[in-house]
């Protein structure tokens, strides 16, 4: 069953909507060299992330299923270069073919049917430029795996699967800083596409 996200956002129905960037992203942040390039932050929701990465540095492209999530991410003021698209990363527009340095991934993955996750690893290398870098915050076990519903949690080896036909793995590690209940429950990767 596959979620009407823009329902959701009609009914208030968001808790991935935290009203701050991801933890884990900002710690990252803080410790590595600054994200240069163009960017593709997928599943942005209000934008928190997208603001998060901007900087005179990159361009950041924002991009969600949900009109309200747009419509909302662009109420914010602009911290930098920016901008939001309505669209589907698992039918990325032609012209997002091959145009990104980095694919940022926070809430996506774990939100779509888990049937879909080929089509999505395929898709993140689909939008990045050959060496491009996607950086992921998994939420491996969000929640009782037999429930039908998003969140939806996942293994290092299903991660392996997916992603290791396309992209190279660099490194992993915990987030020392998490949202409040996701202490331990959170993988992030770093892989470089091929």
């Amino acid at each position: 069953m596959n979620t009407d996200w823009e329902a959701r956002y009609l009914s208030g129905d968001t808790p991935w909507e935290k009203g701050a960037p991801s933890p884990g992203l900002l710690e990252f942040i803080e410790n590595n060299p600054p994200i240069v390039g163009d960017v593709l932050v997928v599943g942005c929701g209000f934008g928190h992330d997208v603001r998060a990465i901007s900087s005179p540095e990159n361009e950041v492209i924002g991009l969600d299923v949900a009109p309200s999530a747009i419509k909302g991410a662009r109420e914010y003021p602009r911290v930098a270069n920016e901008s939001y698209r309505l669209g589907d990363l698992l039918e990325l527009s032609p012209d997002l073919h091959a145009s990104f340095d980095w694919v940022w991934e926070h809430t996506c993955f774990c939100a779509i049917n888990p049937t879909m996750r080929r089509q999505y690893a395929e898709a993140a290398a689909t939008a990045l430029k050959p060496g491009g870098h996607f950086l992921a915050v998994f939420y491996m076990n969000p929640r009782d795996p037999e429930e039908c519903s998003p969140p939806y949690g996942a293994t290092k080896s299903e991660l392996d699967g997916l992603f290791g036909k396309k992209f190279e793995f660099l490194k992993e590690w915990e987030p020392s800083r998490t949202y409040p209940g996701r202490e331990g429950r959170e993988l992030m990767r770093l892989l470089r596409k091929k």
